[in-house]
């Protein structure tokens, strides 16, 4: 009989790195099954095996949770068929994370009528359908992500916490606060009062950003002598230059992104940053592939105790480069020339940043 696997808390509480999955909206757009906008995911049940690869990607790379792919799958952005979306994700999700020691997490997001009428019951009531859904499919724990406002995802954990599982909540914040200029700090406070066991910031900045707003709502748990687990989520790519909105405020978001990729040696960095700040959940949002996600996996090795699948095929900061023909190609197979490299963009007459569009 194959021994219960532990669950999200357990694994947090005794100190493992828990390594989340990346971004399937972005990934999957660029293979062609997502079309750009509210960025429903149909796919699930329109190409199964878009997701079950992507997903089996990740669990390769390290990632040790499979976030179902049910981002904006309510019934006020897919009506009639948010319903089979929300179960065919899970499946998915549940039959990849059957062939590791990966948990299953249910994903919740902000709603879109939030912004034009704050009707909590209204609100509640969607959370509260695709909860159903997850609990019928008994996930592993649950995720309530990307909420700009503290109000909508406080609503959206006192529905999780329903189910008697865990919680994670994650805002799509940056050091400003939310939408409503709530403080990072007491968005953070708010969600623990609310039953969140793990909270943090997931999508919309980039990795140093995301963990200067990570580092805001642990200094906000501790003032207000409150204590929960922290998890980020950020996106691949990077944006000192975007405005509060995050990148949506970019002119490149969302077509022309791609000058923007993290390597996967910031992605090491990122971390091991997270790692000594204190996060033990994390992983990526839009722009992470695989490879980012092996790049968080061989970081924090030691502190994990093993390599990935993927690092197979892949060499510790180019260690494989050894056998290469050329020698100044084999002289980059350490690790302070890569970590040390600023990468050329080689577009001409491109600008480092850009100047933000105008945001609501």
């Amino acid at each position: 009989m194959t021994p219960a696997k532990k669950g999200i808390l357990e694994r947090l509480d005794s100190g493992e790195v828990v390594v989340g999955d990346g971004g399937f909206l972005l990934s999957l757009e660029k293979r062609g099954y997502v079309n750009a906008g509210l960025w429903t995911p149909e796919v699930v049940v329109e190409h199964p095996e878009a997701v079950r690869q992507l997903h089996t990607e990740f669990l390769r790379a390290g990632a040790n949770v499979m976030q179902t792919f049910t981002f904006s799958a309510s019934e006020d952005n897919l009506e009639s068929q948010w319903e089979a979306v929300n179960a065919a994700a899970c499946d998915l999700a549940r039959e990849v994370a059957d062939r590791g020691d990966a948990l299953v997490a249910g994903g919740i997001c902000r709603t879109s009528m939030y912004k034009h009428h704050k009707d909590e019951a209204a609100i509640k009531k969607l959370f509260r359908l695709q909860l159903e859904v997850f609990m019928r499919k008994n996930v592993d724990f649950l995720i309530a992500e990307y909420f700009e406002s503290a109000e909508e995802a406080v609503w959206a954990v006192e529905v999780l916490k329903e189910s008697g599982k865990p919680v994670a909540a994650t805002m799509c914040i940056g050091p400003e606060g939310d939408v409503h200029g709530v403080a990072p700090g007491d968005c953070a406070v708010q969600l623990v009062k609310a039953g969140a066991s793990i909270i943090g910031v997931n999508c919309r900045f980039g990795p140093e950003t995301s963990l200067k707003t990570v580092a805001l709502l642990k200094s906000g748990l501790q003032n207000a002598g409150l204590k929960a687990h922290l998890m980020v989520q950020s996106l691949g790519f990077h944006m000192p230059d975007c405005g509060k909105g995050g990148f949506v405020d970019l002119p490149e978001y969302p077509f022309a992104l791609e000058p923007r990729v993290a390597t996967r040696w910031d992605i090491q960095k990122y971390a091991r940053d997270a790692y000594n700040l204190g996060v033990r959940y994390i992983g990526g949002c839009c722009g992470f592939e695989p490879y980012h996600i092996r790049a968080i996996a061989e970081e924090l090795a030691p502190e994990r105790g093993f390599l990935p699948p993927a690092s197979e095929k892949h060499g510790s900061w180019g260690s494989g480069l050894n056998m290469h023909t050329k020698p100044w190609v084999r002289a980059r197979a350490r690790r302070e020339y890569w970590e040390n490299l600023l990468p050329a963009t080689g577009r001409p007459f491109c600008p480092s940043l850009s100047k933000p569009d105008a945001s609501e």
